[in-house]
């Protein structure tokens, strides 16, 4: 009765917002794509891919996720392997995402043969996957928790793990109201196991109504993300820079204003001219690229999708005039601005492309994490802090609140509440390199000793999975 309840009021909310639907779909390819499969058709590659062999399903939502996922992965079937628990290469794990940018990093880092959209929650939906997957296990990355999904697992007594499992301010005060207690305590019941973040979550997971036996404290995978030792993208924006300090904001989102809007008024006023940094902006969101670009038509920018081409003399000399005027070089596109040349001027590189963002934190002398100076809980400070860079954080973190304490307790982290903040603490650490250089190193240190959770993790699910089915 209640799953049938809820399925009605999914069905329901989706009828009286499918005009709003069906107006994205036709304008823009985020939620056309994958379509099929999210409406229940397991994609033939993954059918190919998973042929004669066991499966683990790992459900990542977005690109966060999906790094942390990675590591997961790695090590899981690593494991899987050494331990004799399956025979090397009969285990196939396959990845799910719900986002774009989460199905495009996926693919990048798993294959496409192995990584598919997520189905909605709805019985016709989930039921083909796990008809034809019938994995061995589940695991949701963090509290990615689908009603259905939970309970059709149940009927098939599939083994459910959150892993990274956390529990948001917001998400526990919405989770204490009354109504939604209710709900949600049928609901986090049905996993097996939760391996939380901190002992906090822990404990609020226990308060919302999660078995206090099925929860293990194994710690943040997310201080395990490791970024490419090597990155072509990296190297170029350190070309660009030229030996100019470089100021990378991370994961930058909408708000009124734009979080970008912030970033490149707190730079514009005061850090550009004070330090000559070259500002690498990177939307959290492609579709917002274009929009983010509009900002940027008062300076010499680059996009990182374009692929740069040294400038005619005369686009050079063009350049280089309008530079000295100061005036915007409306007359050059981005992508003809000379790269090599510092005498280019180029004042800001757009990062408008997908998985590139956690290397070019090694090049950046200050970091700052969007998400944040806008209310949106913040991102990830450890992976420009694992480089030893400088991070500097609005003050909404709430998704990170653990991470963001240890880091705060460190000395390794700034805290800033608005735009004016922002601008000198920039100017503060680009012109005082030794302080920079110690709250980096600071940070770098609460990345190190926090690490291990993923194995941990996976240890634990290898446990889940050779008890298999009650």
């Amino acid at each position: 009765m209640t799953m049938a309840l809820y399925s009605v009021l999914l069905a329901l909310a989706l009828a009286l917002s499918s005009p709003w639907w069906l107006l994205r779909m036709l304008t823009t390819d985020r939620y056309r794509e994958g379509l099929g499969e999210r409406l229940g058709r397991v994609p033939a590659r993954v059918l190919e891919e998973m042929r004669g062999r066991r499966v683990v399903w790992v459900h990542a939502v977005s690109v966060g996720e999906v790094l942390a996922a990675s590591r997961l992965v790695e090590q899981l079937e690593a494991a899987l392997a050494a331990s004799g628990a399956a025979a090397a290469g009969a285990t196939a794990v396959v990845i799910s995402t719900t986002t774009r940018t989460g199905q495009a990093l996926a693919r990048q880092r798993f294959g496409a043969g192995r990584v598919f959209f997520a189905p909605l929650d709805f019985a016709f939906a989930v039921r083909p996957y796990l008809s034809v997957l019938q994995p061995a296990a589940l695991i949701l990355m963090e509290n990615e928790l689908w009603p259905r999904l939970l309970h059709e697992c149940a009927q098939r007594q599939t083994p459910v793990v959150v892993a990274n499992a956390r529990m948001s301010d917001r998400s526990f005060r919405r989770s204490m109201r009354r109504p939604l207690r209710l709900i949600w305590k049928r609901v986090v019941r049905k996993p097996r196991l939760w391996l939380a973040q901190s002992e906090e979550d822990a404990l609020r997971l226990a308060r919302v109504g999660v078995d206090a036996a099925s929860i293990q404290v194994a710690g943040n995978m997310k201080y395990d993300i490791l970024a490419p030792r090597q990155s072509t993208m990296a190297d170029r924006v350190r070309r660009i820079a030229a030996g100019r300090p470089i100021v990378v904001a991370g994961s930058t989102v909408e708000g009124s204003p734009a979080e970008e809007e912030l970033v490149i008024g707190a730079w514009a006023e005061g850090v550009k001219d004070q330090t000559g940094a070259l500002l690498v902006l990177a939307p959290r969101h492609p579709e917002r690229f274009a929009v983010v670009e509009a900002m940027l038509r008062p300076y010499r920018y680059v996009k990182a999708s374009t692929r740069h081409r040294q400038g005619s003399s005369a686009e050079q000399a063009v350049l280089r005039e309008q530079n000295a005027n100061g005036r915007q070089a409306e007359a050059v596109r981005p992508e003809t601005f000379a790269e090599e040349d510092p005498s280019g001027g180029l004042e800001v590189f757009l990062l408008d492309t997908i998985g590139d963002l956690a290397a070019v934190y090694a090049v950046a002398d200050v970091a700052f994490l969007g998400g944040s100076l806008v209310r949106k809980g913040g991102h990830n400070p450890l992976e420009p802090a694992q480089f030893g860079v400088p991070v500097v954080i609005g003050g909404s973190f709430e998704n990170f609140r653990d991470v963001v304490a240890k880091m705060q307790e460190a000395d390794g982290i700034r805290i800033v509440q608005d735009q004016d903040q922002l601008g000198a603490v920039l100017a503060e650490l680009l012109a005082d390199r030794q302080q920079a250089a110690r709250i980096g190193e600071r940070g770098r240190m609460v990345f190190a000793q926090q690490q291990g959770a993923t194995s941990r993790a996976v240890q634990a699910i290898l446990q889940v999975i050779a008890e298999g089915r009650p």
